[in-house]
Formats: structure tokens, sequence, C-alpha cells
């Protein structure tokens, strides 16, 4: 069986600082009833993380469904990191890379520069939390997003 063959895409919209609308489109296994597992750990979008089970609508027979909510938490959370100096072999970002996988997370590279981190449910968010403020990088909350962790704030 071709995993491949079983994959389709849908678009999340989002907007950034500026008040503009952006899309990402990230790969989903269709489970039936506009539902969907996400393959990927989103690059953009707060509140998702990869493995959720999200909603999602086709408005135009000839798009990708648009994302709606989602339906059931996978556990996994996200946070989203940019590195300076760019990841490059043996230098200090992959270090850090390194030591979140021994951590045992897992990354998606939009690029070497802009990474997102993806945290098993059985792993302790404030962990790599604490981590990656020790490493002294740019980093910032995804999945929780800040505002669910530190409502107060």
């Amino acid at each position: 069986m071709n995993i491949e063959a079983e994959l389709a895409k849908v678009e999340m919209r989002f907007e950034d600082d500026e008040g503009n609308v952006e899309v990402e489109t990230p790969w989903v296994t269709p489970l039936g009833n506009n539902r969907y597992r996400l393959e990927n750990s989103p690059f953009y979008a707060y509140n998702v993380s990869w493995e959720d089970i999200i909603e999602a609508v086709k408005e135009e027979a000839d798009g990708f469904p648009i994302f709606t909510k989602v339906l059931e938490k996978s556990g996994n959370r996200t946070v989203r990191v940019i590195f300076d100096p760019p990841v490059e072999e043996e230098n200090e970002s992959q270090k850090v890379l390194n030591g979140l996988v021994e951590l045992g997370c897992s990354y998606e590279g939009a690029n070497r520069s802009y990474v997102v981190i993806n945290i098993p449910k059985h792993i302790k968010l404030m962990e790599i939390r604490d981590y990656l403020i020790s490493k002294e990088v740019q980093w910032e909350h995804a999945d929780p997003s800040y505002s669910e962790l530190f409502p107060n704030e």
C-alpha cells in the first residue's frame, strides 16, 4: 500500500501580525466525514499539532478543504524555533536540535533557520521550555499558545 496515495492537503488560514491572511497547506490523512489527521506539524497555525484530528470543509470543488477546528488533540505539543546562526553540521544550532531529539522531541524545518519542534505527550513541556531558555535560542509556544499557558500575563 502506498501511503502517499492516501495523503491529502488541507488549507489552514491565519492572520499575521499585520492582519494579512496567510495560508499553509499541511499533509493530512483523510478519515471521512470532513475529518483528517495532521501528518505535519503546522509551521504557522496555533493551537494545533501533529497527529491532531481536525475538521476541514471543502468550499470549492477544485480547492483544498479548509481547516475549521480541532476535533481531538493527539497530546503532541508544538514550539517553533528561529535559529541564528542557521543549522549547519556540528554548529551550536545543530547541537540544540540534537539535544531536543535526545530529550524525546522530533522536528521539521521550513529551512535551516525556522524549525518546528514536536513534543510528544509523554515529554514534559516545561522541560523543553527550560532547555530552550537555557540555550538562549529564539522560540515561541505554538500549541499550547503562550496565552493559553499564561492567561493572566
